[in-house]
């Protein structure tokens, strides 16, 4: 194919927080989108290329930067400092990356990226590309966490059981680990909440869920999202 000549078939870039339980998720779900005749470029970071250098059969690799090449959350100390770079230095190489894909004739249609990363829907935005999130945790959490994001739930949870609409009455045990102990881990809570930021301006929003389990649930977090 001559250079800058784009191919026919669409091409998605995955992006997934770069931790194994975010990773694995974004791997199957572009194994699936390959086996519908699309084109998937999975994005993971520079370190974990090099630490477990994986190959998949079908799905392509490629690396964007965490910022912290050499030892990731070790070399940065605390998640707080890792997130923060994550996004600056991860914005960048996104951008790179997307760049280089349409140089090399096979342009990025669709960025589909871990909801954790909100940050990346606005690279896909100022390339013109269509931006999905990807919801990797069970639809009732994010659900959950939906409510405490725009303050539909009070934190911390003093009043029980808690009544959300579309889930049964909840004790304290019974919610996300991030809310049952208010105040554990706030970098991660944060992030955890900032899903919910910019989802409004999504394309489409993904969600790994058992349908028929969440079917009462998946209905209005999106109809109150839209």
């Amino acid at each position: 194919m001559e250079k800058g000549r784009r191919s026919s078939t669409v091409h998605v870039l995955a992006l997934p927080y770069p931790t194994q339980g975010h990773l694995n998720p974004m791997l199957q779900f572009c194994k699936r989108l390959v086996s519908k005749g699309l084109k998937a470029t999975l994005a993971i970071t520079t370190f974990i290329s090099n630490t477990m250098q994986p190959k998949f059969d079908f799905v392509q690799l490629d690396t964007i930067s965490d910022g912290y090449d050499e030892g990731r959350f070790k070399q940065a100390g605390d998640v707080q400092t890792y997130l923060a770079r994550l996004e600056a230095v991860g914005s960048k190489t996104l951008a790179e990356l997307i760049k280089r894909h349409r140089i090399a004739g096979h342009p990025v249609d669709c960025v589909i990226y871990d909801a954790f990363l909100p940050w990346a829907l606005d690279v896909a935005k100022k390339h013109g590309i269509v931006g999905a999130a990807f919801f990797t945790q069970p639809c009732a959490v994010n659900y959950i966490y939906y409510h405490a994001h725009h303050r539909l739930l009070t934190l911390p949870v003093l009043s029980l059981p808690v009544s959300i609409t579309g889930l049964l009455l909840l004790e304290l045990e019974n919610m996300p680990s991030f809310i049952y102990v208010h105040g554990s881990y706030p970098a991660y809570f944060e992030m955890v909440l900032s899903q919910f930021s910019n989802m409004e301006k999504a394309d489409y929003v993904v969600v790994n869920t058992f349908y028929k389990l969440e079917e009462k649930v998946s209905l209005p977090m999106f109809t109150n999202s839209t």
